[in-house]
């Protein structure tokens, strides 16, 4: 039950993600057609577009990449065999739940702190838009906690077809 509550929480942060792609392709469009049709830029869609971008690509990491999916440079890790791959996964999820949770707490006050700032043509605060980066933080632990307790299980990061270490986010 719990596989497939988490199947139906990833699906939905797929659709979300697809509608900030929709969103962001007609702000460009929109761009495009007032820029070269009517010689009349608009600041509101290059800024909807780029605050998308953000929130798309933090969004996904947090939620939509599996960690199989992660993007690596596994020279080192292919060459290991099993044990070695535990503990490299061992020492790498560990060096980063320490970096970045050590970066929750400045995080958190910087994008609190935005609120005073407001976006130059939505007019939304910053911190409203800047809120995306500590949910990422926060996924990117719990993802990081959750594949730290399989490889402590001895579970290989790289078995082929392994879906118990993924984050299932």
């Amino acid at each position: 039950m719990m596989r497939e509550a988490g199947a139906w929480l990833r699906r939905r942060a797929e659709n979300i993600a697809a509608a900030m792609i929709a969103v962001m392709f007609f702000a460009f469009l929109v761009q495009i057609v007032f820029r070269y049709f009517f010689n009349f830029p608009v600041g509101w869609a290059s800024e909807l577009s780029v605050v998308l971008w953000l929130w798309l690509v933090l969004w996904g990491a947090a939620f939509v990449v599996k960690e199989r999916e992660e993007i690596r440079f596994d020279l080192l890790t292919e060459l290991a065999g099993r044990r070695g791959r535990i503990a490299m996964g061992i020492v790498a999820a560990l060096a980063l739940l320490v970096l970045y949770g050590l970066s929750v707490k400045p995080s958190f006050d910087y994008v609190s702190f935005m609120k005073v700032e407001k976006s130059s043509y939505l007019k939304v605060r910053m911190d409203w838009l800047f809120s995306i980066y500590v949910v990422f933080l926060i996924a990117v632990i719990v993802r990081y906690l959750w594949l730290l307790w399989h490889l402590v299980r001895s579970k290989d990061p790289e078995a082929a077809g392994d879906p118990g270490v993924s984050s299932g986010l």
